[in-house]
């Protein structure tokens, strides 16, 4: 079995694994027999059961798990696609303003409008907002008749920054009672994980790995370089565009229900290349795998440790990345010498 196959293959059954220890851990553990019992029934192989434990299963925690799959493998391939156009391997998706909008929009509606439009207005309000972060960065890139990688990074963190005082402000000047409400959602997490929202993911996971898929050879020949990659006939800037306006899409998606995730983006592109090589072929659905499998851990993690009660996913994340970081400032340090 190739290095790939077999990648593919443990990773897909560790993910099992952890889509079933996701479901039987939370604020309280549910014996693994009354899971399966439950998935049978959801699956309509057993019989029926008034057993409330079964809807906790059922319609909070495997919608859970198929939330955090569906995020992280959709982080892990923006974070591919981004490293590869900007040709930068520390971009991740919210380097470039795209979750500092998203979390605008969400703190306009949690201080100031409330849930006029119920459980969909904090997904619409966060999506409309990076969706508005992201036309800001492209209208700059467009305006400046250039989409190299180094003008796309400074337009995007001059976003971020306009967008992180528009949450600030929004913060300090709202309702101070839902400042809890604000900073959990900032840190990322999974609370509305429901099967109405499963959908929203799905396509923004699709959209993604579908375009980034179809246009793998044109993501490879930006490995060796725009001249190189012109000379192959690739339109280079015309690509770099696209791949960060549905990058920017399906993040927009993500973020608008689970707040903002750190790191996943930039970790799991390093960790994947690492296993497989640059070439994207297999480099994409890897890091899809490695994605979804580092989200549903820290997920795991973050309701465990301080039991009943709930860290923000983020907060995971985000101290495995900084730790991931470090390593890799200490390789290449190692390399250059």
């Amino acid at each position: 079995m190739s290095r790939f196959g077999l990648s593919m293959f443990l990773g897909v059954a560790g993910l099992a694994a952890l889509i079933l220890l996701s479901v039987v851990f939370g604020s309280t553990p549910i014996p693994l027999s009354q899971v399966m019992q439950a998935m049978w029934t959801g699956l309509g192989l057993g019989p029926e059961s008034s057993d409330p434990m079964h809807r906790i299963i059922l319609e909070l925690r495997v919608p859970r798990a198929i939330f955090a799959a569906l995020i992280g493998a959709g982080l892990g391939v923006v974070g591919v696609v981004l490293q590869t156009t900007t040709r930068n391997d520390l971009a991740d998706p919210f380097l470039f303003g795209l979750s500092s909008g998203a979390a605008a929009g969400a703190v306009f509606v949690i201080t100031v409008t409330g849930d006029i439009l119920g459980l969909w207005t904090l997904p619409l309000a966060a999506f409309c907002g990076g969706l508005v972060a992201a036309s800001i960065v492209l209208a700059l890139v467009k305006a400046l008749r250039t989409s190299t990688p180094e003008k796309l990074i400074l337009a995007g963190l001059a976003v971020s920054f306009l967008f992180a005082a528009i949450t600030n402000y929004l913060i300090f000047s709202g309702d101070n009672r839902a400042a809890h409400s604000v900073v959990f959602w900032m840190l990322g997490g999974l609370g509305l994980a429901r099967w109405q929202t499963v959908p929203l993911i799905a396509a923004g996971f699709g959209l993604i790995f579908a375009y980034a898929f179809w246009r793998r050879r044109w993501l490879d020949a930006l490995l060796a370089g725009d001249v190189t990659a012109a000379s192959l006939g690739v339109p280079v800037d015309a690509v770099r565009f696209r791949m960060f306006l549905v990058a920017a899409l399906s993040t927009a998606a993500f973020v608008s229900v689970a707040g903002v995730i750190g790191f996943i983006g930039l970790m799991v592109p390093h960790i994947a290349r690492g296993l497989v090589g640059p070439l994207h072929h297999r480099l994409l659905p890897l890091a899809a795998l490695t994605g979804a499998i580092l989200l549903i851990g820290s997920d795991i993690l973050s309701r465990l440790l301080l039991a009943p009660q709930e860290l923000p996913v983020g907060i995971i994340t985000t101290s495995i990345g900084s730790a991931f970081v470090f390593l890799l400032l200490i390789g290449t340090r190692k390399r250059d010498h």
